[in-house]
């Protein structure tokens, strides 16, 4: 009986001296020793045992079993977070383990350029496969949403700035939006409050003005040169006539404005009606916010495309249709 307790207790010494081997042996192989990425998607509240055999399944372990034995030892069975998950085909499976439980799920990069405006957006983050063109767009209309985020308007338009943003799945579009107008209030400075209450703007009128400004101009020297002429022509009671606040206002744009859509009379046109449009044309950045209050200190009121990508600026109206003739009407077959 003695001697069977002895061969039972070595045989227990052995085995787990073997597991203890094997389970080490498994923490150093690598199932490739090619670096292939692997987007791998935990679902909320799957078992252990399910996630392995996934694991498995996607060449991403090389044992089920000895994983499983390795979370238990590190006691990490039930902390693997939800989520999606940036893995390699050679990862160790420490490293695996340890970076499921960590919760360092994979970053999806969403770029939105400064002038895009909310539906170039929504279209952004569903090519990213963020969320739907549909969803986004539905969200930045929302009337709770809209009041929490202190919008005056019927949308988000305008305030969600343009930006680098970096989202893991699942995420919802009220998140988003949140995270965007964060970045704008960030962005809306105290120097930029002060200089709109001087000339007498309000949050909402520094936006529209921005977003036109975004539009007109990708050159930064300009933004200041084309928000005096706006403010100018604001004082003397003139029609702001921007071709991009028509274009925003036309249903299924062509791209190629014409004369005719000059005189459609939408809420945008500021060929037909005086003082700003209705609301934003687009999401303006840090410049054209700063330059919508703080304008240079010109005479300017007018401007034409020079047709390479800057502006001539006029004080009289015979000085402008000189520039329209001298860069736009040569252009003409």
């Amino acid at each position: 009986m003695k001697r069977f307790k002895e061969i039972s207790i070595i045989g227990g010494i052995v085995f787990c001296l073997f597991v203890f081997i094997e389970v080490f042996l498994f923490l150093n192989t690598v199932p490739s020793d090619q670096k292939n990425e692997i987007i791998f998607s935990v679902p909320k509240g799957a078992p252990f045992r399910k996630i392995a055999r996934k694991l498995k399944d996607e060449k991403l372990i090389t044992s089920k079993l000895k994983f499983y034995i390795l979370a238990r030892l590190k006691g990490n069975l039930k902390k693997i977070k939800a989520g999606e998950y940036l893995l390699y085909s050679n990862m160790k499976p420490i490293d695996v383990l340890n970076l499921l439980v960590s919760g360092a799920t994979y970053l999806y990069r969403a770029t939105i350029p400064e002038g895009y405006n909310m539906y170039q957006i929504a279209q952004v983050y569903e090519a990213v496969g963020l969320v739907s063109q549909k969803e986004f767009l539905e969200t930045c209309t929302q009337g709770l949403l809209l009041e929490e985020l202190q919008i005056s308007g019927p949308s988000c338009e305008g305030y969600l700035f343009p930006e680098s943003y970096f989202f893991s799945k699942p995420v919802t579009a009220q998140t988003i939006i949140r995270t965007m107008v964060e970045r704008f209030y960030q962005n809306y400075s105290s120097d930029i409050q002060y200089k709109a209450k001087k000339l007498k703007l309000t949050k909402r009128k520094v936006v529209i003005l921005a977003s036109i400004i975004e539009k007109e101009t990708s050159v930064p020297h300009e933004r200041k040169l084309i928000s005096a002429v706006f403010h100018n022509r604001l004082k003397f009671n003139m029609k702001l006539q921007s071709d991009p606040t028509v274009i925003y206002g036309i249903s299924n744009f062509s791209g190629n404005l014409t004369k005719s859509h000059l005189r459609i009379p939408t809420p945008y046109n500021t060929y037909t009606q005086k003082g700003l449009p209705f609301g934003p044309i687009a999401n303006p950045g840090l410049e054209s916010l700063e330059a919508a209050v703080d304008p240079a200190k010109v005479e300017y009121l007018y401007f034409v495309s020079k047709n390479d990508g800057t502006h001539f600026f006029s004080k009289t109206y015979r000085e402008h249709v000189n520039a329209v003739n001298r860069y736009q009407k040569r252009r003409q077959p």
